[in-house]
């Protein structure tokens, strides 16, 4: 028997293993397939471990036959973006110059916390060099491609996440955010994508990019798939010194909740503007499906962004710097050039951000004793193409790599947790590309967030169908 990953979301798989409707084996067997067909034209995956995901399935389906519990997840595929340690793998972090690191000696956190609820990984995916980027046109590995269009570019810095995930290769991955790498490629490819509250899930055994602004988290096909993966996620880790300790709060219950008594807002002025007439639409669509009335102003989020630009070239640089002076030629040419500008920076520009940055969080902290929940445009536009290198906003041309997380890095820069859902706009000029849009919550809420998702997902507002790649 075989299972159509196209047509089931990660519950949805490991429901029918652990009724042994169907082998874990089986749902590998298939997933390996269908990556051996369908990822080369798309470019996600740059690894598969199809050795130990076979030998990983074959003990759940033993554990499943002698009436041990296999996990939430048993049976379900997944893929991590590459700078994630795998055991018996060097992490790449998208570059040239981490390819000649010995193997990672075992599994980063994340990993083995899904490992132990029964998924099994399949491979690790492309992104931009180091996770500086949002397109995921990487020199070194090749670009990953749009599943919805493949003449367009998946979004970045976790493009083959997003990608493996929108292409129903896996029905859940995990990427890393600094400024909006999960959100972005969510958006262009048309799925689901949380970043958490920062130092809510630990980073341990990522290569980190910038530490004062990295996330790790989910992608899926579905809310309660998001949920679940997050609720697994969720614990102090020892290892990683900003996972601060905190109570788990299961969100995978809550999904049911609705939306009654919750107040929610729609930012303007900055995120109102500077984008697509579309995005705008995308996000009235959603805000008419909660009948929200209510708009709210987030003051200095181009101060926010620009900040952002700092810290993040900032602490980049000096992470890179010895590789910089000695191996420069060896770094992805969009990336080098951005690292080296970085390392140019006068320190009190960055001390400066830093002090900025705790007075916005003081005024976002303000906001959210008015508002629950607060909704914006996750991208300025839908994707763009491969290669392109600017895009028209009223007017005017800009460039595309760097204004992509318009709207992402503001919310990234004091750790807020963000869900960035799908949608197809009604009207949509651009050939029916998904839009997506942000759910915004004070930290620690995401609770909140997933509650409004769900609720929009059951009343049909968004959702992420899968497309059916060449």
């Amino acid at each position: 028997m075989s299972i159509d990953l196209n047509n089931g979301d990660a519950i949805a798989i490991s429901t029918a293993v652990k009724n042994q409707e169907i082998t874990a084996k089986a749902v590998i067997l298939d997933t390996l397939a269908q990556i051996a067909r369908k990822n080369p034209p798309i470019n996600c995956f740059t690894a598969i471990t199809s050795e130990s995901a076979i030998a990983q399935a074959e003990a759940i389906d033993q554990k499943i036959a002698t009436g041990e519990d296999p996990g939430l997840l048993a049976g379900v595929p997944f893929a991590v973006k590459n700078l994630f340690d795998i055991a018996g793998l060097t992490t790449l972090a998208g570059s040239k110059i981490n390819a000649e690191n010995p193997p990672a000696t075992q599994d980063a956190a994340a990993i083995s916390r899904l490992k132990q609820a029964g998924a099994v990984l399949v491979g690790a995916l492309n992104m931009d060099e180091y996770a500086y980027g949002f397109v995921t046109e990487n020199s070194h590995y090749g670009a990953t491609k749009n599943p919805r269009d493949l003449t367009r570019v998946a979004g970045g810095s976790s493009g083959g996440s997003a990608a493996a995930v929108a292409a129903g290769l896996v029905p859940i991955s995990l990427g890393s955010d600094t400024n909006g790498s999960i959100r972005v490629p969510a958006s262009l490819c048309g799925i689901f994508g949380l970043k958490p509250t920062y130092g809510r899930l630990s980073r341990a055994g990522t290569f980190l990019f910038s530490s004062s602004l990295d996330h790790i988290g989910p992608f899926a096909r579905s809310v309660r798939d998001i949920a679940a993966v997050f609720d697994l996620l969720q614990g102090q880790d020892p290892q990683d010194s900003v996972c601060t300790h905190r109570d788990p709060d299961p969100c995978l219950p809550q999904l049911n909740r609705g939306i009654e008594g919750l107040k929610i807002a729609v930012a303007n002025d900055y995120f109102a503007q500077g984008g697509q007439p579309e995005v705008f639409a995308a996000v009235a669509q959603i805000a008419n499906g909660l009948n929200v009335q209510q708009n709210v102003t987030i003051p200095a989020a181009d101060r926010a962004r620009a900040a952002a630009f700092v810290i993040t070239a900032c602490e980049g640089a000096n992470l890179h710097l010895d590789r910089l002076r000695s191996r420069s030629r060896d770094f992805d040419p969009a990336t080098r050039d951005r690292f080296l500008a970085g390392a140019l920076i006068p320190a009190h520009w960055y001390i400066q951000s830093q002090r900025f940055r705790q007075w916005f969080r003081d005024i976002l902290r303000e906001i959210f004793q008015t508002v629950d929940i607060i909704l914006a445009p996750t991208t300025p536009i839908v994707a763009p193409k491969l290669g392109q290198e600017t895009m028209a906003i009223d007017g005017q041309e800009i460039l595309v790599r760097p204004n992509l997380g318009l709207y992402t890095q503001p919310l990234s820069f004091i750790g807020l947790p963000v869900l960035s859902v799908p949608i197809h706009c009604r009207g949509d000029r651009q050939n029916n590309l998904p839009f997506g849009v942000q759910i915004i919550a004070a930290p620690y809420n995401e609770s909140l967030i997933l509650r409004v998702a769900a609720y929009l997902e059951a009343q049909g507002i968004i959702s992420a169908p899968v497309t059916h790649p060449l």
